[in-house]
């Protein structure tokens, strides 16, 4: 087997994550905002745990499709038709939650806020979430963003999103009592966008 047939198209910060140990065999996971499934082929195939929700109909579909075929045993109801700030999980399901490129989809802050706290609701204590997203950290020269108001801006391929900055996914993770695995890491897409993995472990109380 390839590595690319092992682990698919996932996302390097999310590989390096398993790399180190932080994501195991045996985990729980639920992907928030699973799309077709590229962060989770290599989970299902390892046979974790896997939980997901999109609001696409179709990726859930193809989602299921993937689970049936490399993790047949795995039901199929693991995977649902819903948002990111609705999810229709137990509190503290999940040892890992992963919201990849979802978050900077917010409306504004107050939805961004409801999106983190869901997010950390199904998280159990001492789990981790792992959040790639767009944000303002890193941008200079070559990247412009037109403000729109209320946290979003247009991007340069048009698209209008919510972009967090380093105080803001601070605030954050005071607010919810976590602690940061690692320092933010923002990747600058020449000319275009960037984009931040902020992991944060969940206190055990």
């Amino acid at each position: 087997m390839t590595l690319q047939e092992q682990f698919g198209n996932i996302d390097i910060y999310l590989f390096d994550q398993i790399l180190r140990g932080n994501i195991a065999p045996g985990m729980r996971v639920v992907d928030a905002g699973c799309g077709g499934g590229r962060n989770i082929a290599y989970l299902l195939r390892e046979a974790y745990e896997v939980f997901g929700v999109d609001t696409s109909a179709e990726a859930v579909a193809a989602v299921r499709k993937m689970a049936g075929r490399l993790a047949p045993g795995l039901p199929s109801e693991n995977f649902q038709v819903a948002g990111v700030e609705a999810m229709p999980f137990p509190d503290a399901l999940a040892d890992v939650v992963v919201c990849h490129s979802v978050l900077h989809f917010a409306r504004d802050e107050a939805h961004l806020d409801a999106m983190v706290r869901e997010l950390w609701r199904v998280l159990r204590p001492g789990g981790m979430l792992f959040c790639r997203l767009a944000s303002q950290i890193g941008a200079g020269k070559g990247i412009a963003f037109e403000p729109l108001g209320q946290g979003r801006f247009r991007m340069s391929h048009g698209a209008e999103w919510f972009l967090v900055d380093e105080a803001m996914l601070m605030g954050l993770t005071q607010m919810l009592a976590g602690e940061l695995v690692d320092p933010l890491k923002t990747t600058v897409v020449q000319g275009q966008r960037c984009m931040t993995t902020w992991v944060v472990r969940k206190g055990l109380v």
